[in-house]
């Protein structure tokens, strides 16, 4: 009843209510904050398969622009809901990582266009599976969704560090200046966070960006250029890219949207557990799978990658408690905003990697301290041990180990070499089926 009647007057204090009124401008914050956590890491995707794929410079902006776009309306479709489609839970929607290595062997092999026609059908598939989530979920129970989030964010964490670095692959990797960059940017959010008052604590990460941006700038390593000859508005294209429905890509690509289906209910249930306090309903996964899919297929229609919920933004709400829908959305708008003004967008873009990995590698540290939480409230007993220890230890070790995998075929190579996640995954599912049942937790 409390919550009901807080939530009924607009109040900056509402960020840490789902529901509760927010006046609108001063949410704009909070959901710019969301924006820059994932800007880069929604683009970087798309840069690296579009490389690969031979697209022109042009084309890739285009689907830069789309990706912002598609983000947004998946974001608020999680948040809003239309039928069952959405968790109705802040979740934040943004392209893959997961999906980079199988795009990089199916693109260079049949184009492109294949990339788009396995979207369009794995993404289908991954909604019609959400729809039912309730029939299978039982064999993801609790401590393999946790061992999921803790494998999320430690498969993060080398992302984060590369960002601190200044981009894997950069010219000036590991320099003097973006050592300064990153450590200026995390000193700024960290001292923010301790001297800071009431719900100005969370916009530490904002603060971090800000302060380390100037600071870039000054530096001189902001690179302006992308603000050159921007139109002023732009809309994307549908189907800019005829789809080629080539089965091997498919079966590759679909297997790939069964691991991100696995992340979306680890990031799912993470939020929940960490700010919510509480398992997510089957109602919410149900949704938020269903709209992983189907937004994932409409960005495949507008010639994009697909759309999943993304882990950066549950560290930020793990770390900052603010969950309130009508914030998160500001964000959302700001993305739609971002694509349809390609300038606004391009301004966004010019953020040093070095900046965003000062901010970012807390954040995913939180990931893994959430997981660790979760698999903690599933209980220590010797088979939820067995299951996690054994599950991460195979998953990220073997992983760091590539050429553990060259006796199995290339596709298998390709989804499971260097993907953790989905290792731990495949693990968890076995022992979690194989191990008997035990009620008692020991103390």
């Amino acid at each position: 009843m409390s919550d009901k009647k807080t939530s009924s007057k607009a109040s900056i204090e509402n960020i840490y209510l789902l529901d509760g009124k927010v006046p609108f401008w001063r949410s704009i914050p909070f959901g710019l904050q969301h924006v820059l956590a994932m800007f880069v890491a929604n683009i970087a995707p798309i840069m690296i398969v579009a490389g690969i794929s031979g697209l022109t410079t042009q084309d890739t902006a285009s689907l830069i622009q789309t990706a912002m776009i598609v983000a947004g309306i998946g974001t608020l479709i999680q948040l809003f809901t239309i039928w069952r489609i959405g968790a109705k839970l802040p979740i934040v929607m943004g392209i893959s990582f997961t999906f980079v290595s199988v795009f990089c062997y199916v693109a260079p092999r049949w184009g492109y266009g294949a990339v788009i026609g396995a979207v369009l059908v794995g993404g289908v598939i991954e909604a019609i599976l959400g729809f039912f989530a309730k029939y299978w979920r039982k064999i993801i129970a609790p401590i393999v969704s946790a061992c999921v989030v803790t494998a999320i964010g430690f498969s993060l964490l080398s992302v984060g560090a590369n960002s601190f670095a200044g981009g894997a692959g950069s010219a000036d990797f590991g320099s003097v200046e973006n050592w300064i960059l990153g450590t200026v940017t995390l000193i700024c959010c960290i001292c923010f966070n301790i001297f800071a008052k009431g719900h100005l604590k969370q916009l530490s990460v904002l603060f971090g960006l800000v302060v380390g941006y100037i600071v870039a700038l000054c530096m001189g390593k902001v690179d302006l250029s992308a603000l050159e000859n921007v139109s002023v508005i732009s809309l994307p294209e549908i189907m800019p890219y005829k789809p080629v429905f080539n089965l091997n890509a498919i079966i590759s690509v679909t297997m790939i949207f069964l691991v991100s289906a696995t992340e979306t209910i680890g990031d799912t249930s993470a939020m929940t557990n960490t700010v919510l306090g509480r398992e997510a309903t089957d109602k919410e996964i149900s949704g938020s799978l269903a709209c992983d899919g189907l937004i994932s297929s409409i960005s495949a229609c507008f010639g994009c990658m697909p759309i999943t919920s993304f882990s950066q933004n549950v560290g930020l709400l793990a770390m900052t408690k603010v969950i309130n829908r009508f914030t998160i959305a500001t964000g959302a708008g700001i993305l739609i905003l971002a694509g349809i003004f390609p300038a606004f967008g391009a301004i966004l873009a010019t953020l040093p990697e070095a900046v965003l990995g000062g901010c970012t590698i807390m954040m995913f540290g939180n990931i893994v301290v959430s997981g660790l939480q979760m698999i903690g409230s599933c209980g220590f007993t010797q088979r939820n041990i067995t299951i996690a220890a054994l599950s991460l230890s195979i998953g990220l070790g073997f992983t760091q180990v590539p050429d553990m995998f060259n006796i199995f075929p290339t596709i298998i190579r390709t989804i499971f070499a260097e993907n953790c996640v989905a290792v731990v995954f495949i693990a968890a599912i076995i022992m979690n089926l194989i191990m008997p049942k035990e009620k008692k937790a020991q103390s």
